[in-house]
């Protein structure tokens, strides 16, 4: 477990909160708030989408996107990119995307000052602090591996020599649901490498008429920067020292656990329903991500309710429905809901007994 929890770089949070770090979580707040407000002068609705992109880059994770074409998922990260004063790039991923597109490639190039001709390293795409990788589903295994391995070492190896990806970095990938053919998808140990699966849904009738009438009106409004570069990686180091208390944890190993099928706590249905539940880096997401979720609020604890919220983006894409779910109509996202709705979320049955007292809850 010790492995797992260094390879996620994970720290746990203990200790008081500081003056100062109460005063940057007011600060994030107020500026969430603000961010917000200029993202809406160009894009309308999608207000969970915006909440959960957030939580993704303050909790150093990647978020996989999934929605049909023309939900402004582009504009989307593009307009997010510039409130907060990253960089951003974006690959069209096609059939015969090779991962030097990706990462970058040597060239020979002359010396100006010797005459000397040698190998140069020129960067790919994939240095900027944020990264859209449209339809990653329609590339071959071994560039999506190009692209993963980046996400997980935030380093690219060429050459010999390493190349460090500036922090903060970002990948926003995205898959089209409705096409088959021609696609690549994702294992399920790749997309485990996701923080989130965000659904990216149609708009509402409403919004759907402001679109209209933005789109074909005048010319979209300036966005301000909100947050700068150093401000950012400072409140991503605050997400990892906020404390989560002791009744979180037992919940959310709860909760996690209930999705194993061989697991003594999992439900009857769960045993039905799923053929493989979730591994030990959901768990650790779901703290990251509801610590992220707490500050974006402006509150310098984690409640439960933070983990219910981000609980079906974390869970959607690492639990797997079985040919019984799949007959009966059930997704992942029902099976999640169900598991909400049957894991108790009081606290008081989270203390030194913990299992025991569950059990006899839940039986």
């Amino acid at each position: 477990m010790a492995a797992t929890t260094a390879a996620a770089g994970v720290v746990p949070a203990t200790g008081a909160a500081a003056p100062d770090d109460e005063k940057a979580v007011e600060r994030l707040g107020k500026a969430y708030q603000t961010i917000l407000t200029e993202v809406r002068k160009v894009i309308v609705g999608q207000e969970a989408v915006i909440d959960e992109m957030m939580i993704s880059i303050f909790s150093r994770g990647h978020a996989l996107l999934v929605g049909v074409p023309g939900l402004a998922k582009t504009l989307l990260v593009s307009t997010l990119a510039k409130t907060l004063s990253l960089t951003f790039k974006r690959i069209q991923f096609t059939p015969d995307l090779m991962p030097s597109d990706i990462t970058g490639t040597e060239i020979l190039s002359d010396d100006p000052e010797t005459g000397e001709r040698k190998f140069k390293f020129l960067k790919g795409p994939v240095f900027a602090n944020i990264l859209l990788a449209d339809e990653i589903n329609r590339t071959p295994p071994k560039t999506q591996a190009a692209l993963l391995e980046a996400m997980q070492e935030k380093k690219i190896s060429s050459g010999g020599e390493d190349y460090v990806l500036e922090e903060p970095f970002f990948v926003l990938a995205t898959q089209n649901p409705i096409e088959q053919e021609g696609t690549y998808p994702l294992p399920e140990a790749q997309l485990d490498r996701f923080l989130f699966m965000i659904n990216v849904d149609y708009p509402s009738y409403d919004e759907e008429i402001d679109v209209m009438k933005r789109v074909t009106g005048a010319a979209e409004p300036a966005k301000g920067a909100v947050l700068g570069r150093d401000e950012i990686l400072a409140l991503q180091g605050l997400v990892r020292r906020l404390p989560v208390a002791d009744h979180i944890f037992h919940y959310v190993a709860r909760l996690v656990r209930s999705t194993r099928p061989a697991d003594e706590l999992a439900a009857p249905f769960v045993k039905d329903y799923l053929s493989y539940g979730a591994g030990p880096r959901a768990s650790l997401n779901l703290i990251m991500a509801g610590k992220a979720r707490a500050m974006l609020r402006g509150r310098y604890h984690v409640a439960i309710e933070d983990i219910q919220a981000i609980a079906p983006a974390v869970l959607r894409h690492r639990i797997v429905p079985n040919f019984a779910a799949q007959s009966e109509g059930l997704t992942s996202d029902a099976i999640v809901k169900k598991l909400l709705d049957t894991t108790p979320a009081d606290e008081k049955l989270y203390d030194g007994n913990h299992r025991n007292k569950v059990a006899a809850k839940v039986s």
